[in-house]
């Protein structure tokens, strides 16, 4: 199916049958950790980290970028086709299975150091990437597609997330109450740390007060928090029973890596961006708020995730119907490359400090800036 966009000056088709590939991210990554268990060859748990930050980058650059949108007379047809609501449930069986294989190899099987690190970065990409898939999940209204989200959050030991994005995150991004959302001279590892714990704290907080209002205490069966939690520990539970002790060590690790890729992705979405206040409240969130990407490998294999800025501010709207907006700040490549870059804090900041100041014409007052940094920012940037 073939449209002019109704906001974009492209002809949009949809990509029906590219979203086949989302799904295959944890089937291609589990694959590799059975090559591995067959061949003997540790290579092959290089699979993952491989495609994550160097094949990606290379085919966001080689097929570019799609600025197209759908038009509204195909979004209600868009929004009830099962076929894309299966492309996410798809991820979850992928996801478990690459998880408990991979858990089964690091306790039986006689690794060296090397290979166990590689197969803790394996497992935790398919977990890491299963967040995202979590995200796409948890902003449904259907009960099967909100059990499935804290499913996919399992193996992270980050079912917290179900909370805080849906009502803490989205409610104060480009704020700098928002734990989720990175200042401008923020690097990501003091982020990382800050991001951690404040959005633990704030997703207990926010189940605590709702529970308050109907007259429950925290400690409840309908804590949301708690039942996420619970699958970690029936997940872990049942392979610590299986395999013993040692998978605990290999579940623990992968988790904290798969939790890591879900918060670099978060420093990338909202850097030094601000949300201005009127009659002492923050504006409604708009697509100038979240750093936007069209390369369309990345948003295929990611669910749209990159056009992060329309899912802001459309919250409801189904990942095949986001659109793009003239005025979203673009981001220069794919989140896989700039992921990359954010493990660096020089080469990040020097890449994207210029484009929040560009973003905001200069305007320091405008822009969200870490307080530690603001000094040496407004000697740089503050006669621009």
């Amino acid at each position: 199916m073939s449209m002019v966009s109704a906001t974009a000056n492209e002809v949009w088709s949809d990509k029906r049958w590219l979203w086949l590939l989302s799904p295959s991210i944890p089937f291609a990554f589990t694959a590799s950790i059975f090559a591995f268990s067959l061949t003997g060859e540790w290579l092959y748990l290089l699979f993952a980290p491989a495609i994550i930050h160097i094949a990606i980058p290379i085919l966001d650059l080689t097929f570019g970028e799609d600025f197209s949108n759908p038009p509204e007379s195909a979004v209600e047809s868009l929004n009830k086709d099962f076929f894309y609501r299966l492309m996410v449930w798809l991820y979850v069986p992928f996801q478990m299975i690459g998880t408990v294989y991979g858990a089964w190899l690091a306790v039986t099987q006689s690794l060296d150091w090397y290979t166990y690190i590689a197969l803790v970065f394996t497992v935790g990409s398919i977990n890491g990437i299963g967040i995202g898939t979590a995200h796409e999940l948890g902003h449904k209204q259907e009960s099967v597609d909100r059990w499935l989200s804290k499913l996919a959050l399992a193996p992270s030991m980050y079912g917290h997330f179900f909370v805080e994005h849906n009502r803490g995150h989205h409610k104060r991004v480009a704020t700098p109450e928002d734990p989720a959302s990175a200042r401008m001279g923020e690097g990501f590892w003091s982020f990382l740390v800050r991001t951690v714990s404040g959005s633990l704290i704030s997703a207990w907080d926010l189940e605590r007060e709702r529970l308050k209002r109907k007259g429950k205490g925290v400690w409840s069966i309908q804590n949301e928090n708690l039942q996420a939690w619970s699958l970690t520990i029936l997940l872990y539970g049942a392979l610590i029973i299986w395999l013993g002790w040692p998978a605990l060590v290999f579940l623990v690790l992968q988790g904290i890596y798969a939790a890591s890729m879900l918060e670099v992705v978060n420093y990338v979405e909202h850097y030094g961006l601000l949300r201005h206040k009127e009659n002492g409240e923050y504006v409604r969130c708009a697509p100038e708020h979240s750093w936007n990407s069209n390369h369309i490998v990345g948003n295929i294999l990611l669910y749209h995730l990159q056009r992060h800025s329309d899912h802001h501010a459309h919250p409801t709207r189904r990942y095949q119907a986001l659109r793009h907006f003239g005025e979203a700040p673009q981001l220069p490549g794919g989140y896989a490359s700039m992921i990359t870059l954010a493990y660096c804090p020089p080469l990040w900041f020097a890449l994207m400090n210029k484009r929040v100041v560009r973003h905001y014409a200069g305007d320091m007052s405008k822009m969200n800036i870490h307080p530690s940094a603001r000094p040496r920012l407004m000697k740089r940037w503050g006669a621009q």
